[in-house]
């Protein structure tokens, strides 16, 4: 059976993610923080919706006891930021294999 290259990807992609902790994480006392992404497949736009979600929930976990509204929406900016980044790398790697 032939797979296309695009198809090869996206499941190098969902292997790669399955095994990368998203990990939003500078103290000690968040170190149980991560983002599920073994059973996503980044290349579906409802798995993409979902990966997201999950990192509004972790960021808000994260950032749930800075009062300052400011410096709340700037740490959940950053949370998504760095598992965005993650994500995309863990992709780029997955591309190469």
């Amino acid at each position: 059976m032939k797979t296309s290259a695009a198809s090869r990807i996206a499941g190098l992609a969902t292997l790669a993610l399955a095994v990368l902790p998203i990990a939003a994480l500078t103290t000690a006392a968040h170190a149980g923080e991560h983002v599920h992404t073994g059973d996503l497949n980044m290349a579906s736009a409802a798995d993409r919706a979902t990966f997201e979600q999950r990192v509004d929930h972790a960021a808000n976990k994260f950032c749930n006891t800075e009062r300052n509204l400011t410096n709340k929406a700037a740490c959940k900016a950053g949370v998504h930021t760095e598992a965005d980044e993650k994500a995309a790398a863990a992709v780029q790697f997955a591309s190469r294999i």
